[in-house]
């Protein structure tokens, strides 16, 4: 009999006791197993002009332009020569099937304004790392608007609100390092926290990516924060890997055997 990885996923919930389901407290103990980063990554509790997300955890994930590395960019956005250093960070798999609701928050935080473009960005990928969908972008523009970002791919996912600015004050941040509590050239802040639900088009095996890059140049930090990361309802379980599908069938088994007992047990008792 063949079962569905999704199917263990819930099992191995039930069996673990899943006490935090419900709840998008994601990066309350830091980035999760089996999230991977490229550049700059992390997670914080509510930092100088950077609140937490209203339905999330004490800590939100973050990824930032200070200590990015070359070769981070979204494909399609300009030339690759004019996305200079960046960060991604990106999910452990998880199963979903076609109609399930996925909802995230994020927030987009820039010290450089103008015609100094840096972006953000939100994907969905297969589990071969190709582009399922992009769902929600971010991009500084000279007039403040931020989200949807300028010349960027359409994002898929419904946003509350759907258009958000870079405004407020100069934004104090520690991911965004020495130019935390800068501004290059206005307008400089950040969108605040947007909520996006997106739903799944087909059953399959997926991973989120978080992403952000500074335009043109080196300097004058952007950085994306994101949190209240939940599959209807619940928060992402990670594909069992191999090993752990056989470990937990042999106790899903064992538990069978057990049952089977119990039951024969009492059938003999009622002889």
């Amino acid at each position: 009999m063949k079962t569905p990885i999704h199917s263990l996923a819930a099992a191995a919930a039930i069996l673990l006791g899943a006490s935090g389901a419900g709840h998008a407290q994601v990066f309350d103990s830091g980035l999760p197993a089996g999230w991977q980063c490229a550049g700059d990554c992390g997670t914080a509790p509510e930092d100088g002009s950077v609140t937490l997300a209203p339905t999330g955890g004490t800590r939100y994930g973050w990824v930032s332009t200070n200590g990015g590395v070359a070769g981070v960019r979204l494909p399609g956005v300009g030339a690759p020569a004019d996305s200079f250093a960046g960060s991604t960070l990106r999910s452990h798999l998880f199963s979903a099937q076609g109609g399930d609701a996925l909802h995230f928050a994020f927030n987009y935080v820039a010290t450089d304004g103008g015609d100094f473009s840096d972006y953000a960005w939100v994907r969905l990928l297969n589990a071969d790392g190709s582009q399922a969908a992009v769902l929600a972008t971010a991009r500084t523009s000279p007039g403040g608007g931020a989200v949807p970002g300028f010349g960027m791919p359409a994002g898929a996912a419904t946003l509350d609100p759907p258009f958000s600015s870079v405004e407020g004050l100069i934004p104090t941040w520690s991911p965004l390092g020495d130019d935390s509590g800068g501004c290059y050239v206005e307008p400089c802040g950040q969108t605040g926290w947007i909520g996006a639900q997106y739903t799944i088009a087909a059953a399959g095996q997926y991973s989120l990516e978080f992403g952000v890059v500074n335009w043109v140049d080196h300097s004058a930090d952007s950085g994306l924060a994101f949190d209240a990361i939940t599959l209807d309802g619940l928060p992402l379980a990670p594909v069992p890997e191999p090993a752990a599908a056989a470990m937990l069938l042999a106790g899903l088994g064992l538990m069978g055997v057990a049952t089977r007992r119990r039951a024969s047990a009492r059938a003999g008792a009622r002889r």
